[in-house]
């Protein structure tokens, strides 16, 4: 885990996501910690520039439930796009 959370927090610094979508009854409790919603992941003094990973439990949605599942597993992509670019003073295109 520890190398895990040192791998994230370089990743927080590129163009990408980490989606995680538990399957089954084991404890996920480390997953949950990987998904920085309540604060950044920090390893000693290095804390992520931005929370790039969503965890999803499946158990969590049932078999009639798939749109909800999606909608929840990909919540969180735009706004990081928004922070990476944020991050790297992209500005969108003007409008055509």
């Amino acid at each position: 885990m520890p190398d895990t959370v040192k791998a994230i927090i370089s990743a927080s610094r590129y163009p990408m996501s980490i989606v995680i979508v538990g399957v089954g009854s084991a404890d996920f409790g480390s997953m949950e910690t990987l998904d920085g919603d309540d604060r950044r992941l920090q390893s000693g003094s290095e804390v992520a520039f931005r929370d790039i990973v969503q965890f999803v439990p499946f158990r969590k949605y049932n078999s009639q439930n798939y749109i909800n599942l999606a909608r929840e597993t990909l919540k969180e992509v735009p706004q990081q796009v928004c922070e990476y670019m944020k991050y790297m003073k992209i500005k969108p295109n003007k409008r055509v």
